[in-house]
């Protein structure tokens, strides 16, 4: 792991899900971070989703649209690599509202066209969160809500003693995803310049959570989680956000 305050220009290099796109499908399929950590507290968080229409906003091989799906949300989807898009295809069937789009730029949805949007796991890869959030914003009604995963702030000071909690610093990390080998890199943000970004973007905040893992995850990874006998960990913070 590295950190430093380099310019965000290669990040589509490095993060360039096209790669490694199969063995990251593959490997977050049943782990505990994504399988049973991220995806259940989403969709705990989301609630009663009957009928609702949810944007998925990089929405990677499409597991978070289709458990929501299966909940009777009514789903699109996005993501900008092509390579996610051709699996959450295969995943949810040819008639899954499904686009390649890129979140940092303008998105191919009408205004107010969701009750819900869903970004996790994304806004944790940009240096700016402005025109992303405010198209998040355009996208939901008002009163529309977004859910948002991203890496909790004390995570990388945790791991790097040396990087200042309160900087906005880019770092990177290297993974072997069921063989195939990444380079994802993020910035790292305060909380504070977090909940100000949401708050610029037009968001109310309704919710900060920092859930356990699902229930089930002691017994499906006894080793791992006997680290953490209460059953809670810090991995990500997920927020619940009201468009004003």
């Amino acid at each position: 792991m590295s950190a430093d305050s380099e310019s965000s220009a290669d990040v589509a290099l490095e993060n360039d899900y096209d790669l490694f796109a199969e063995g990251y499908t593959a490997v977050n399929e049943t782990s505990l971070i994504n399988a049973y950590y991220t995806r259940p507290a989403i969709v705990n968080l989301a609630g009663d989703v009957t009928g609702r229409r949810v944007l998925d906003a990089a929405c990677g091989s499409g597991p978070i649209f289709r458990a929501l799906r299966d909940k009777g949300a009514v789903v699109a989807g996005f993501d900008r690599s092509a390579k996610m898009v051709e699996l959450a295809r295969q995943r949810l069937g040819d008639d899954a509202d499904l686009r390649v789009a890129d979140i940092t730029q303008p998105l191919p949805y009408a205004d107010g066209a969701f009750d819900d949007c869903v970004a996790a796991l994304v806004l944790h890869y940009l240096e700016d969160w402005t025109a992303p959030l405010a198209e998040l914003r355009r996208v939901l009604k008002p009163g529309g809500r977004l859910i948002v995963a991203v890496n909790h702030p004390v995570m990388l000071p945790f791991l790097d003693r040396e990087t200042s909690y309160f900087a906005t610093t880019k770092w990177t990390d290297d993974y072997d995803f069921d063989g195939q080998k990444a380079t994802l890199t993020y910035w790292h943000r305060p909380l504070h310049a977090m909940t100000d970004a949401f708050t610029a973007a037009g968001f109310r905040i309704a919710v900060i959570s920092e859930p356990p893992a699902a229930p089930e995850a002691r017994e499906l990874f006894p080793e791992e989680m006997a680290k953490f006998p209460s059953g809670s960990f810090l991995s990500f913070v997920f927020f619940v956000l009201e468009a004003a």
